[in-house]
């Protein structure tokens, strides 16, 4: 059995992490918080013995991948153009893109910006949304004894001093129901996470533009949710794509 390959790729100005799998046509699979490219090794081994080329990115900010200080270089447009750039750097002119939780986003709008990159696109947990009319932040639940995570990372320095007081148990806290941990790796995806929540509140206060759907988007599109979520419809005209959706048991 062939051994998963780690390499560092230059795109879109920075250095990623990246580990590979088996050859084939392309599948990139994008991470969410608080994760890192460990969350696919599974995936990654079966899709290599598939017949797949399987690439999992520390994404932007997380792992062993440069981490920009300044929030807005963390806006979905950073974060399609790495996966755009992953492409270039692996000599492919198309490849089929997935994502989980924050990194099911990256994975829609890389499919709506450059569907003459991606042709085809996998959501798990997070469904297309297209941007709302108001400011994100705004309508996020908060009382006077919880606020909604998001927002407990948007002001600078509060979230820093409470979870580096011990990253690894912070973290440990957060995944104590995860096996097979190693927290070399899990401890590596909080400081990115603060920067992508913080940058999604800061392009909507600097009128960041409704991104539009490219002529010929049309992609097949795949969503799952868990057995216990519901996965919300999905009309065709929201993204300009053919979409299917399953649920199975989590």
């Amino acid at each position: 059995m062939a051994e998963m390959k780690h390499r560092t790729i230059e795109t879109n100005g920075i250095r990623v992490h990246c580990v590979e799998h088996g050859t084939g046509p392309l599948v990139v699979l994008c991470h969410g918080f608080p994760e890192s490219w460990y969350s696919w090794r599974h995936q990654l081994q079966a899709l290599g013995e598939a017949g797949f080329h399987a690439v999992a990115p520390d994404m932007r900010g997380y792992g062993q991948t440069d981490r920009p200080r300044d929030i807005d270089q963390y806006t979905l447009l950073h974060l399609t153009g790495d996966m755009v750039g992953l492409l270039d750097a692996f000599g492919v002119d198309t490849a089929v893109i997935a994502g989980h939780d924050w990194g099911a986003p990256v994975a829609w709008l890389a499919a709506l910006l450059r569907p003459d990159r991606f042709r085809g696109v996998i959501g798990l947990s997070v469904p297309y949304r297209p941007r709302g009319e108001v400011r994100p932040t705004t309508v996020m639940p908060q009382t006077e004894d919880a606020v909604f995570y998001q927002l407990y990372f948007q002001t600078p320095g509060i979230a820093e001093a409470e979870f580096e007081r011990d990253i690894r148990s912070t973290i440990r806290a957060a995944l104590y129901w995860v096996l097979e941990m190693r927290w070399e790796i899990w401890t590596a995806a909080w400081p990115g996470f603060a920067s992508w929540s913080r940058a999604m509140a800061h392009g909507s206060r600097t009128g960041q533009t409704q991104l539009r759907c490219r002529p010929g988007s049309a992609r097949p599109t795949w969503t799952f949710t868990s057995g216990s979520s519901r996965a919300p419809d999905l009309p065709e005209v929201s993204i300009g794509i053919e979409t299917s959706t399953a649920t199975g048991s989590s």
